[in-house]
């Protein structure tokens, strides 16, 4: 939507009227869109309550109970050594959703800086940011946490620190293209000529318009940083036992499939697959709806 207003010279300037948060209230009429967010609100409710809601503690060795199948007492069964897997699946959202919103918040924050000054200064700061964005992209993210673990040794620092690191370019790339459309609109150069400072126009109109395809792109980020750190701590990079964690209890329960129990193993895989589709589809759904939007 437009509207009219004469600028500080006395010519009419068209302003776009700023649709900032607002472009975020999709959760419509999709059933897969809302089933996803649903997902995803039960999956941080868990994260949150997990002592409150585990059974057991999710630390607690019983070798008397190993590998026991589902039963009343433990209604996912127990792993090797005893420890009930409902109570370090619930614990286990903790570390899976900790990680994952760390990067995203750490790279969403650098990409945004980046992107923004590069669209926004343009000349020789675009050509050095945008050329130091796309050489870090020639880093894998994972060799990267690898090193990092190498130097600080195994847990969630060095993988957070180097996922981080991995996904800031995507965001600043993605940040940098749509910003320098935003600042070709008329309503940029129109709050200019009234006498408003770059930064000002920049902070307070051509963020709050980014925001909303940000938000959807972090949204898909997030899914795929929790599998990557996910399969850093199967590795044995990440998060170490007994802390419970989705990606090291599949590590765990590996050898006890040789055994007939699934359950150790194939309960947080599905755990992240589920968490993983339903950011995947939240962050397609929010990107659709803000693309309709702009038609």
């Amino acid at each position: 939507m437009t509207i009219t207003t004469p600028s500080a010279a006395g010519a009419t300037a068209v302003l776009r009227r700023r649709p900032g948060l607002r472009g975020l209230r999709v959760l419509g009429r999709s059933p897969l869109f809302t089933a996803s967010v649903a997902v995803l609100a039960v999956l941080v409710l868990v994260a949150v309550l997990a002592p409150v809601l585990a059974p057991y503690d999710p630390e607690a060795v019983d070798l008397s109970a190993s590998l026991a199948g589902t039963t009343g007492e433990h209604l996912l069964g127990t792993d090797q050594s005893g420890r009930d897997i409902l109570s370090r699946l619930l614990h286990g959202a903790r570390t899976g959703l900790l990680g994952p919103l760390l990067v995203i918040g750490v790279s969403t924050l650098l990409g945004t800086l980046l992107g923004v000054v590069a669209a926004w200064r343009g000349g020789w700061a675009d050509t050095v940011l945008s050329r130091s964005m796309d050489m870090a992209f020639a880093i894998p993210g994972l060799l990267l946490a690898i090193l990092l673990v190498a130097v600080v040794g195994p847990g969630m620092t060095a993988p957070v620190i180097a996922m981080a690191v991995a996904y800031t370019p995507y965001v600043g790339r993605l940040v940098r293209g749509i910003a320098r459309q935003e600042k070709a609109r008329p309503y940029i150069e129109s709050y200019r000529v009234q006498g408003w400072s770059g930064w000002t126009v920049c902070l307070r109109h051509l963020l709050p318009n980014i925001a909303p395809t940000v938000f959807a792109q972090s949204a898909m980020n997030f899914g795929y940083a929790l599998m990557d750190l996910a399969a850093l701590s199967f590795l044995g990079f990440g998060v170490q036992p007994p802390t419970a964690d989705w990606g090291a209890m599949i590590n765990e329960g590996q050898s006890a499939i040789q055994q007939g129990a699934m359950l150790p193993a194939l309960a947080p895989s599905a755990c992240i697959v589920l968490a993983v589709v339903a950011f995947g589809i939240v962050g397609e759904g929010l990107a659709d709806r803000i693309a309709r939007r702009e038609q």
